[in-house]
This record gives structure tokens, sequence and C-alpha cells, in this order.
């Protein structure tokens, strides 16, 4: 039967309002569809919500918007313009690299990166011109594969991944296949920090992923000014415009399913939904443990799930201070002095590093939005390991809090932030956990071959008939970009099922 916008309108339940399931909405609500979507917290934006202390304004999680063009055509889908919606800042330098004896400010400008390379690495600088000639191409065949669904192997095996083959380095790291560029290991890991976006170590992440520091460098990096929770207050906005609604406050405490297919949700109020198909925009593994009743799911049942291979965590330190620090930008990243023997820690020993690797974003400097008159909101992140590590982070959080503030007066201009501090927020691993992030694992799945593509989750859900997956736990991946081409794609799914 095909939806016509008229009458007998097919209902959407969307179970969650972050920025995959907000995408979903806002496109399923502009072809007709009746959506309705039901989010546990009082915002919107699941990990890309607002986070407020005291007149400080953070991103709770991402805050690089790359791949803009992805976010455009959604908004694009949903019959609205996103630059009519949110002001968007591009940033160049993109962000600065701290290594322990030198610093390099990563521009897409080429030829200023070529100088970059040329003065912390003398000779080397060709590399680059050879690294865009080749990644162009390659990003061309396989961005191409991450814009399809893979519900079936008929879908894997399609003309476009089958020309996309000869592209995937298969059985190489990220940071082994840079090695067809660069010959230094620390220049090589300028390319390959982008791997702790998946929550993996450049040892371990597939060469597949060398498009991402491709499409920075190509395609640049932006801010939204107010924060990249924005975003997800902006579609939100359009997708109540075109009749979707959304309920906060409103978790789910159960799907109804039906001879093996999804036919609404249950809130925890008591109220049932019942609705023609539902999209799960919660974490992927969490929702499997706490929204389907026991003894359904086969390939994705809890013993399953144990064993998967899973990101890892994050320590989050959201700081306001007194001041404007301006000799920082608004993005840098720092290597542990051993870079090597820090990720193993985080991915192979599970135990915590005395010695770190850091994000710092002071986004002050570009946006006023986000902070009290010449104050300062930093934000700062420590991949740490997942909650599988064991450790006990009430016990854990103070010397953690205190090594971070020691390794940032140390390794940054920012001195000793501690003077400074008028409110702080603290979020470890265990609290992700609280938050209904599997093992805390706040990349999700991990992104290895045989999690990938038809090897993840699937988009129109193989465990449960009439049901939709999106998010960082599903195809394409985690990230932003990859977060709304998988709402775009079960938009798509249910549109072809009623003719839209």
């Amino acid at each position: 039967m095909e939806q016509t916008r008229n009458n007998a309108k097919k209902k959407i339940a969307i179970v969650g309002a972050g920025p995959g399931g907000l995408t979903a909405a806002m496109v399923l609500a502009n072809r007709g569809f009746d959506v309705e979507v039901f989010e546990k917290a009082g915002v919107v934006g699941g990990r890309n919500a607002e986070l407020t202390v005291g007149g400080f304004r953070f991103d709770l999680g991402p805050t690089f918007l790359m791949m803009k063009f992805v976010l455009d055509r959604a908004f694009e889908e949903a019959g609205e313009k996103s630059e009519d919606y949110l002001e968007f800042k591009h940033l160049d330098p993109m962000y600065r690299l701290l290594f322990p004896d030198f610093v390099m400010e990563v521009t897409e400008n080429r030829e200023a990166m070529k100088a970059q390379i040329a003065r912390c690495f003398p000779g080397e600088e060709a590399g680059l011109d050879k690294f865009f000639d080749r990644e162009s191409d390659r990003f061309r065949h396989i961005y191409a594969c991450l814009e399809k669904d893979y519900s079936s192997l008929t879908d894997f095996f399609n003309p476009i991944f089958l020309r996309a083959l000869p592209y995937i380095p298969f059985g190489r790291s990220i940071f082994q296949y840079l090695g067809n560029y660069f010959r230094s290991e620390r220049l090589r890991l300028s390319f390959t920090f982008q791997s702790k976006y998946l929550g993996m170590s450049p040892w371990e992440c597939p060469g597949f992923f060398v498009i991402l520091p491709y499409i920075e460098h190509a395609f640049g990096i932006f801010h939204v000014q107010g924060g990249l929770s924005e975003i997800s207050a902006a579609m939100a906005k359009v997708a109540e415009k075109h009749g979707a609604t959304i309920h906060l406050n409103a978790p789910v405490k159960q799907l109804l399913i039906e001879k093996g297919a999804v036919k609404g949700v249950l809130l925890e109020d008591g109220r049932e939904v019942l609705a023609d198909e539902t999209i799960l925009n919660a974490d992927f593994a969490h929702a499997m443990e706490t929204l389907v009743p026991p003894g359904i799911l086969k390939k994705y049942s809890p013993a399953k799930l144990k064993q998967k291979k899973f990101s890892c965590s994050t320590f989050m330190l959201y700081l306001g201070l007194d001041k404007i620090f301006d000799d920082l930008p608004h993005h840098s990243i720092v290597f542990a002095r051993d870079y090597h023997k820090n990720t193993d820690d985080i991915f192979r020993n599970l135990k915590l590093s005395d010695d770190i690797s850091f994000y710092i974003r002071n986004s002050s400097i570009t946006d006023p939005r986000v902070a009290p008159e010449g104050k300062s909101g930093i934000y700062i992140l420590v991949p740490v390991p997942n909650n599988s590590s064991g450790i006990d982070w009430e016990k854990e959080k103070p010397r953690f809090r205190e090594m971070v503030l020691d390794a940032i007066a140390s390794r940054t201009t920012l001195g000793d932030l501690r003077p400074h501090i008028e409110v702080e927020r603290v979020i470890t691993p265990a609290e992700w956990g609280e938050r209904g992030v599997y093992l805390g694992a706040t990349f999700n799945l991990a992104h290895s071959m045989n999690q990938m593509l038809y090897f993840r989750p699937h988009n129109k859900f193989e465990g449960l008939d009439r049901c939709y997956l999106v998010g960082g736990g599903t195809h394409p991946g985690s990230g932003l970009p990859t977060i709304y081409q998988s709402g775009l794609i079960a938009a798509h799914l249910i549109g072809k099922i009623y003719g839209q």
C-alpha cells in the first residue's frame, strides 16, 4: 500500500532524539509520515546534546563537524536549508597537534600544510601531494559504499561495493597504510588520531579509514555557533515544523513485539504507542539488552553481544573558567610521550596510563555564545578503557582529574587551570554506562572489518521485522556525519516501502 500525504498516514515511532533519530524524523515528517519521537532526557540530542553548567554551555559529546555536505543534504531532504537554522564557522587552521618536542598547525591549505611538514619533517612534504592524488580517487569509490544500505548479501555485493573493493586495503591498519606516503612514525600519527573518532588505536583501526584525514583536509572542519548541540535543536525544529511530535522526558520501557515484528513501544508510564514502523536511536547494545524481552534475539542476544568488540570510553572534564585563553586554538590534540604504549593501555591492557593523550576544545575564542563575556568554557576529552576494564571510577576519578590538570599545565600554554575554575563537571566511563551507553563505550561498536558494512547491525534490523536502526551502532558507524547518514538510509528504506 502506498503512503499518501493526505490520508491513511503511516505512524513511525522513533526511540531516542539523538542526531540519527532526528535526521530520520525530519525527513520522514517532510514526506508526510506521522512521526512521534520518544526521548528519555529533558532535551534533544542524545550524546549530541547541550550540557549547561552555571552560565557555561558545552557540547556533551561531538565537537568536530566534518563532511558538512552530509548535514546539508539531510536538511535538503527535509525541505530546508541548514544555513537558515545554523551559523557555521569554517576553522582553518583546523587544529593544533602537540607532540612532546614539536607542535604542528594542521591546515586544509595544501601549500601551508606542506610548509608545516617541511618544518617538522624535512624532506617528507612531497608525500602530501601523493596522499591527495591517491586518496581523492579512493574517496570517490569508498564514500559511495557508506551511503548504501547493507540489509542483505545482495545489497552487500552490489556494483558500487564491487568497484570499491580494489581500493579497500584489507589487512592493513591506518598507521601501516599511511606508510605509503610518510616515513616518519610521528608524521603518520599526525594523520591517524582520527581513529579515536572510531574509538580505536591507529595500529588496529582498518586502513579503510584513511578517508577520515583525507575528508578533513579536502573538505575542512566547521564549528556551529552556540555549539554543535545546536544542530540537534535545529533538527527538532524542522521535524516539528513538518508535523512530527517530540516527547521529552518520555523513556521507552520496551519494544512491543508480536511474531518477530515490532508493533510499537511501551513507555515507562505504561502507555502503549502502536506504529507501522519503529526506528531505534538508542545505544545499540544497551537497547538490545534492555528494550527487547529476553529470548527473542539470536544474533544479538546478551551472550552474543559480549563477544563483540567495543570502542574505548572517555573521561570528560568540562570547565568554566574566569578568563579567555586566546593563545590556544579552537581544537588541540596532545599526544602522550609514548603514544603507542598509551593506546595499548587503553585498548589492550585495559588500564589507566600515567602518560595520557587528550583533546581540548577552546571554543570561546571562536564563539561568544558558549560562555559569559570574558570567560571560557574548556572541554577536555581523555580516551580511556571502556568498562570491561573493571576500573573503579569512584576511586580513580579524583586522582585522574588531578593528573589531567597537571598534564594540561605541563603540555599546553594554558598553564595551571585550577585557580581559574568557576564551575566544573566530570563524566567518567561509569557515568556513561549509567546514561545507557553499553560498557561506557562512547564510540559504540568498534569499527573492525568484521563489524563494518554488511557485518555491522543493519539499518533495516535483521533481528526484528518493522524495526530500523540509526546511530553509531549501525551502518555506516559512529561520528556525526555517518550518524546523519544512518538516519537518511533508514528514512529512505521506510519511504521506499510506502512509495515515498
